[in-house]
């Protein structure tokens, strides 16, 4: 009998088999359903197993068998980082995570790089179903998702290849809270997004904002830019900063810089809580009253936008992100794709006269 140093290659289960002198089957029995082995043979079994380095069935392969792995699929169009440093992210997937631990399975992350491996691990991953985190129209990893031919289910989109879409209506949204941003204003901006998987950082007039590749910063923009149209005024004159990634630095320093600029603005509507706190605290080091000399809103109603008094469009990411896994776990949820929202009123906006 060959030693695990002998031989480099994992044993089979015909060759454990073969050394405990029963059938493959006992073998496959005696760790898939040890009921139905004696207690002799599964003794033999796992001294064969032991003398010949066999760890047992992998995991996946045995799922396989079952036709099921036990393990959910969540791919994330980012670094892994990002699901713990983006707040957004994190209380999605503690969404996720919450159906997982209920129904007994696992939750593996796959992250996107930009490379051209995306694909091959989205393809390799040994899940049951997946969950797509919001992405962008051209992302390849969606038709990677759809050709695995499992349960799949995105996050705030982008619609199609069969999949359904399970968020808020963000252009509605976005409307609503414009409209209290944008009351009294003059010289109004969004601060938002990325408009594609470059993630420049730009300023933009209403007009210039063409060819956006994320369907969330899209659809926040365009219901921004509704709120400000609807009340009679051009699109020109409605500014989108856009920020490379969803942090409050970056809310900060962008806002800062335009302040400070020849024309500073008097209305910021943030696509998110952090990129609207880095704004509130860049009012602050420009001596500015809020919401005096400028109104501000932000997105989510996370916890801290509470305790600076913030005006924001409260959304349930957790709910959201437990109706995901449901569904890609392919359990009918009777529920609508569409999730409520409301805006939330505090301090940074004035109230209606």
């Amino acid at each position: 009998m060959n030693r695990p140093a002998d031989n480099p290659k994992r044993p089979t289960l015909r060759q454990v088999a073969s050394a405990a002198g029963v059938s493959p089957m006992t073998v496959s029995y005696t760790y898939s359903q040890p009921g139905r082995v004696s207690a002799e043979a599964a003794a033999k079994v796992r001294a064969a197993a032991r003398e010949l380095g066999y760890p047992g069935p992998h995991p996946a392969a045995r799922g396989l068998r079952r036709g099921r792995v036990g393990t959910l699929g969540v791919v994330l169009g980012e670094r892994l980082s990002y699901a713990f440093d983006d707040p957004q992210a994190a209380r999605f997937l503690a969404g996720v995570s919450d159906v997982c631990a209920a129904e007994g399975v696992g939750l593996t992350l796959v992250p996107i790089t930009g490379a051209g491996t995306d694909a091959q691990r989205v393809a390799q991953a040994a899940v049951d179903g997946f969950v797509v985190w919001t992405t962008s129209d051209d992302d390849p990893v969606l038709d990677a998702v759809a050709d695995t031919g499992l349960p799949a289910v995105v996050h705030a989109g982008p619609h199609g290849r069969g999949m359904p879409v399970i968020g808020i209506d963000d252009r509605a949204a976005a409307a609503a809270i414009g409209r209290a941003a944008f009351a009294e204003a003059r010289r109004p901006l969004v601060l938002g997004f990325p408009l594609d998987r470059a993630r420049a950082r730009q300023l933009l007039t209403g007009d210039d904002v063409v060819d956006v590749k994320f369907p969330v910063t899209r659809h926040r923009w365009e219901g921004f830019r509704d709120a400000w149209t609807h009340a009679g005024h051009p699109a020109a004159e409605l500014r989108l900063a856009i920020c490379p990634v969803n942090h409050g630095t970056e809310g900060e320093t962008f806002a800062l810089e335009l302040l400070r600029g020849a024309e500073p603005p008097d209305a910021i509507a943030a696509m998110s809580d952090e990129l609207a706190l880095g704004a509130l605290r860049a009012a602050a080091r420009a001596g500015l009253r809020v919401p005096d000399d400028l109104t501000l809103t932000g997105w989510d109603d996370a916890d801290a936008a509470a305790d600076a008094g913030l005006t924001t469009l409260a959304q349930s990411l957790r709910d959201q992100g437990a109706h995901c896994a449901r569904v890609a776990l392919g359990h009918p949820t009777g529920a609508s794709t569409g999730h409520e929202w409301h805006v939330v009123t505090r301090s940074t906006t004035r109230r209606p006269h």
